[in-house]
């Protein structure tokens, strides 16, 4: 039997989360895995809404869209009221608790991590909140391996970054079971 994830990040635009789901879809594709990642921006890009979601299969992908995702990873409060309803209620809701402050009552696990606040506070720089983001979500999920995860991240982030970048991911993995809900 095949065993099929739906992924959906969102937030807005400048958050990062596109390329976070395009370093995911080819972490999947270094585990030897199917794939398919899409995503969405709002009209205003910067600031605007926000979207990429990706689908992880053993079998053939029929279908491009996430209809009810299993990993809901959102980083403003306008993602979380906008998709929390579509999470699968044995699902895994993930929020940025920087940003986010009221969590609808649902059924699936909740975890509450400040990834803007982390990447600030530690790093200097909030613009890598997405990496510390998806080295959590990783951890959380067990979507990918961390070595394909750093592989793929170290492929398509800018050169000179691969310091800060590396450390966010580990950070994201380590903050997974610091903040379990």
């Amino acid at each position: 039997m095949s065993q099929t994830s739906e992924i959906l990040l969102s937030g807005t635009g400048g958050q990062g989360l596109i390329l976070a789901g395009q370093i995911l879809a080819e972490a999947v594709v270094r585990d030897g895995k199917n794939t398919v990642q899409t995503q969405s921006y709002g009209p205003e890009a910067r600031g605007g809404a926000s979207k990429t979601e990706i689908i992880i299969s053993d079998d053939e992908i029929d279908y491009p869209k996430v209809t009810r995702p299993d990993v809901l990873l959102v980083m403003s409060q306008e993602a979380l009221n906008r998709f929390a309803g579509l999470l699968d209620e044995n699902g895994i809701l993930i929020v940025d608790s920087t940003y986010i402050r009221e969590i609808p009552a649902i059924k699936a696990k909740v975890y509450k991590i400040p990834y803007s606040k982390i990447a600030k506070e530690t790093l200097g720089k909030e613009m890598v909140a997405n990496i510390v983001a998806l080295g959590s979500l990783s951890a959380i999920s067990g979507a990918v391996t961390k070595e394909s995860l750093l592989l793929a991240l170290m492929s398509r982030i800018p050169r000179g970054t691969e310091a800060l970048n590396q450390k966010a991911l580990e950070i994201g993995w380590k903050s997974a079971s610091q903040f379990a809900a």
